[in-house]
């Protein structure tokens, strides 16, 4: 099928692979990717056109000087070439270097205020106080100063604000998210960063109790004119378990909250936002609301499920970019569940009765899907590198966890 754009993904991993696939269902058309590392989730692949490797991607003139070698390399004919970032690192210099990219292509990305105003969680988390957004209990603290919170209450989150430049500076036994349960965990955690290199802002935030199933998550789109085109709600039922991979859906079941999801449209057409936006929550039931945890400023890997819903992704940026079409805000409603682990993963590690009974009716339904299967991609080698990555998972659930005794006995939604 022949189209009148194309499009260019940075990136290799699993979001990279889904964005692919959003691009390949609805227009027929194979992607060129940009990426550092190989990665089996796109090598074996046949929905790429070409993927292009350059380790010097990471560095803003090296990424700059790829894509523009890439721009004369793609035989585009004159089509617009369409530019998605897929990881926080990639879309902060697509966005911090637009001005030398934008003449060969097309994109819709924030500011680059906005897009440091949303990925550093420090200003993040004032600039959600300032418009209202529930967020949980926050303090700061500059690694490598002397450690002065107070603490109201244990469990405590730690994570970096900056987490581009926490994991510019890796050491053994790193985390992207650490909990803590008393003062001595603390300052050890904190000392243990410390020590590692990073320098920039930590935060150190109220534990909201409950399992996977009470994070949520939302989707946006909002065009280049800076309005929303749709919202999406989810419960995730299951994330990673992994240390290094916390936070990481694996798998979503679709919800619906008007009132939140108008919340979170309104926060963002304020600050004045263009772009993907992908936003973590969770669910506490001690004061009765959703705290928003951070915006991710690009789809996330599970943003997928907004696909499912019938709102593809790919269809939005390029109705926007290329043909200047506008549409309506779309709350989305609708039932689905999205997935990128084995269905027996899912029916042994989503403890919740509710949740895990809505998993099975989806299935049973045939409303769920796990895009990593992609019935349009016929690559000889996928079957076998996916039957594997199976195998693993089922490894990676039985050796770790997240969830604690008395943590699932939280209620994980609203009554």
């Amino acid at each position: 099928m022949s189209s009148d754009f194309i499009p260019v993904i940075v990136g290799t991993d699993i979001n990279t692979y889904l964005t692919g696939v959003c691009f390949h269902q609805e227009y027929g058309i194979r992607p060129y990717l940009l990426g550092r590392d190989t990665m089996g989730v796109t090598q074996y692949s046949a929905i790429f056109e070409r993927i292009r490797y350059d380790a010097g991607i990471e560095d803003p003139d090296g990424l700059v000087a790829a894509l523009r070698a890439y721009a004369e390399e793609i035989p585009h004919e004159g089509r617009p070439l369409v530019l998605v970032g897929t990881s926080d690192k990639y879309v902060r210099l697509i966005v911090e270097n637009r001005d030398r990219l934008e003449d060969l292509y097309r994109m819709n990305v924030p500011s680059p205020e906005i897009n440091a105003a949303l990925q550093d969680k420090h200003q993040f988390y004032a600039l959600a106080e300032k418009h209202g957004l529930p967020i949980p209990e926050t303090h700061f603290h500059r690694a490598g100063d002397p450690l002065d919170v107070e603490i109201s209450r244990y469990p405590v989150i730690v994570k970096p604000s900056n987490g581009i430049e926490y994991f510019r500076n890796p050491f053994p036994g790193q985390e992207k998210v650490y909990r803590v349960d008393d003062d001595e965990q603390l300052r050890a955690v904190v000392e243990r960063i410390a020590a590692g290199g990073y320098r920039d802002q930590l935060i150190i935030q109220d534990f909201i109790p409950g399992d996977d199933t009470a994070i949520w998550d939302s989707v946006l789109y909002l065009n280049s004119a800076g309005r929303a085109e749709f919202v999406t709600f989810g419960q995730v039922a299951l994330q990673e378990h992994t240390a290094t991979a916390v936070g990481n859906y694996t798998a979503i079941v679709s919800r619906h909250d008007r009132p939140m999801m108008e919340q979170l449209v309104g926060f963002l057409e304020e600050i004045g936002y263009t772009g993907f936006a992908n936003a973590d929550l969770k669910w506490d039931y001690r004061d009765g609301e959703y705290k928003v945890l951070e915006f991710n400023t690009r789809q996330g890997r599970s943003s997928y499920y907004a696909t499912q819903l019938g709102h593809n992704l790919a269809r939005y940026l390029v109705d926007d970019v290329v043909h200047a079409r506008r549409k309506e805000l779309s709350y989305v409603d609708g039932e689905v569940l999205f997935t990128v682990v084995p269905r027996y993963i899912l029916r042994r590690y989503v403890t919740d009765e509710t949740v895990a009974a809505d998993v099975r009716r989806l299935i049973r339904s045939g409303r769920w899907m796990n895009p990593l299967w992609y019935r349009g991609d016929k690559h000889l080698k996928r079957r076998a590198f996916l039957l594997m990555r199976g195998y693993r998972y089922a490894k990676k659930y039985r050796e770790s966890t997240w969830i604690r005794e008395g943590d699932a006995d939280a209620p994980p939604s609203r009554d």
